[in-house]
């Protein structure tokens, strides 16, 4: 099967870089298209097969198309596969159908049931539950930072490690508001604080918090993509209106945000920058949180078995048995002016 990794944004490396393992063990041709503007520096440019051109990824004539983003062109042939850039189900474009994708591969069971009603209303597009890619990275790399952690509380003296990451949305982030609360805290808290901040977020606010942890012996800044890697290392993460709250809660650990735009909280939120400190001594213990995160685990993605990536070949592979190659996208005017202005035109076949 020849497969096209759909790499628009820098989270997307992280969760197709699984399926890119699986893809190898198996008679599969892999290209990854890396969008030129957005991902100026591909990190595995010289480990895989890419192109920035969407013309090759046109030549390339895919029989499959995985995608975590919002839009795919929909003058590609392959089956164009939607599997979703997080967990962010209180987001309303989490549920928007754009007519892109010919089938939702989704996280559990929760996405699943929304995707049906969707798909029964929509009638041109499948869905089919198989987990989330990056869960299969989780499990493979789960203790490999244990000894890292280790030596920076070590180094630091302290005995828990927590992770501020907001979103970088400016109606949604909690950057304005937690930054002298986030100093406080490290102060009458036994805790080391990690800053991993979300690509896109405002220079400004990246260059504030930059100066905050220069100031702060406890708090440090995180320059590296992979945000993943810092949800394992740390015990507690702060944030508000941001996808990776349920990656985290996945993980079985406690979350508390800040104001965030949720009409479900299966963690701690506050809204007063005074509350952290009480908020972060009540999640450590309290039996109602420990219920909820479970809820989540076994709602939103109980498939941490490390056989997402193989449950994707495996699904695309029965779609184009079902239903052959697709060549194209039926798509209306809007969109394919959307798909084109993204993304550029090709040269057809």
């Amino acid at each position: 099967m020849r497969i096209l990794l759909f790499c628009e944004n820098k989270y997307a490396i992280d969760i197709l870089s699984p399926l890119q393992r699986e893809a190898e063990k198996g008679d599969h041709h892999v290209l990854w298209y890396v969008h030129r503007k957005r991902i100026e520096n591909f990190p595995l440019k010289d480990s895989v097969k890419w192109t920035n051109s969407i013309q090759e990824a046109y030549d390339f004539a895919p029989e499959a198309v995985f995608c975590p983003g919002n839009i795919v062109p929909y003058y590609l042939s392959g089956v164009k596969i939607q599997i979703f850039h997080g967990y962010a189900a209180e987001k309303k474009d989490h549920w928007v159908i754009r007519r892109y994708f010919d089938t939702y591969f989704t996280q559990g069971p929760f996405f699943t049931q929304g995707f049906e009603k969707l798909a029964k209303k929509y009638r041109d597009f499948e869905v089919v539950e198989t987990g989330w890619p990056k869960q299969d990275w989780i499990k493979e790399h789960f203790h490999d930072f244990d000894s890292q952690k280790e030596e920076l509380l070590q180094k630091h003296g302290k005995k828990t490690m927590v992770l501020y990451a907001p979103t970088f949305s400016p109606s949604l982030t909690s950057l304005p508001h937690l930054k002298e609360a986030l100093a406080d805290f490290v102060k009458q808290r036994d805790v080391l604080l990690l800053l991993k901040f979300h690509p896109l977020t405002k220079q400004e606010w990246i260059d504030e918090y930059k100066e905050l942890a220069r100031q702060e012996k406890d708090i440090i800044w995180i320059d590296q993509n992979n945000v993943t890697k810092f949800m394992l290392m740390s015990d507690v993460m702060i944030s508000d209106t941001s996808s990776t709250i349920y990656e985290f809660l996945l993980l079985n650990r406690p979350v508390i945000t800040f104001r965030a735009a949720s009409k479900e909280f299966y963690w701690e939120d506050i809204q007063e920058t005074s509350q952290l400190c009480q908020a972060y001594d009540k999640v450590l213990t309290d039996k109602e949180s420990i219920a909820k995160r479970q809820w989540v685990v076994d709602n939103y993605d109980p498939y941490l078995d490390g056989k997402v990536c193989e449950r994707m070949l495996q699904a695309a592979q029965d779609y184009i048995g079902r239903h052959g190659v697709p060549e194209s996208r039926k798509l209306n005017i809007w969109r394919k002016y959307t798909s084109i202005k993204t993304f550029g035109n090709v040269k057809r076949r």
